[in-house]
């Protein structure tokens, strides 16, 4: 084989290499994009941004008017069923949840009701006030999504909490409102009149 032969296929992919490379780049540069939209859009509600969670269950969908702050800087949201009018709740805060500590921590919002714990897999299944809940500790915050008993089976609540992540772009855009403020109405000024050079009108009527 002769020394153009062998350069040919060195040349024959470059172009490839070339490709790659820049689409490896795009690739990083939307990621890194998509990030800075979730932080920004997170931090105007006052959220952390890696306490923010999106789920899903079949005939659930986000009530847009419940996403907000949990204590300091946690997410909370609410699914709706459409047929049942069921809830289900995210919410994700800073902390852990272990075997000691599980009975403690009340399900939901109900402080001083008690609670039952049970093992399952990486989560904890829990009860308490008429609710049950699934917790998966993750590092420093814990994921949670719960709902009434008699509202959502425990097979659902669970496939709903092992649904649990984080937004990729398309559901940031869906899950949280934009960063930005919505544009202001002008104000219509009444002492501004119609015509001329839009100075005040500053006359007195009679008797004023």
């Amino acid at each position: 084989m002769n020394r153009h032969a062998r350069v040919l296929p060195v040349l024959l992919l470059a172009p490839l290499l070339l490709t790659a490379c820049g689409s490896e780049k795009a690739a990083e540069k939307a990621s890194a994009n998509d990030a800075g939209e979730l932080e920004a859009r997170a931090q105007a509600m006052g959220v952390a941004p890696e306490l923010v969670y999106v789920t899903e269950a079949p005939g659930f969908t986000l009530a847009q008017q419940s996403v907000g702050v949990l204590g300091d800087d946690g997410f909370s949201a609410t699914w709706v069923d459409g047929d049942t009018n069921a809830l289900l709740r995210l919410a994700v805060d800073r902390g852990t949840i272990t075997a000691d500590t599980c009975p403690e921590q009340p399900v939901g919002d109900m402080a001083g009701e008690h609670t039952t714990c049970e093992r399952d897999g990486d989560a904890w299944y829990r009860t308490g006030a008429g609710r049950h809940e699934y917790a998966l500790p993750e590092k420093g915050h814990v994921v949670r999504v719960s709902a009434g008993t008699d509202a959502v089976p425990r097979d659902v609540l669970r496939a709903a909490a092992l649904a649990a992540h984080r937004p990729d772009a398309a559901e940031t855009d869906r899950l949280l409102p934009s960063a930005d403020p919505a544009p202001a109405s002008p104000v219509e000024r009444g002492d501004l009149p119609r015509y001329g050079d839009g100075a005040p009108d500053n006359r007195v009527d009679v008797g004023g």
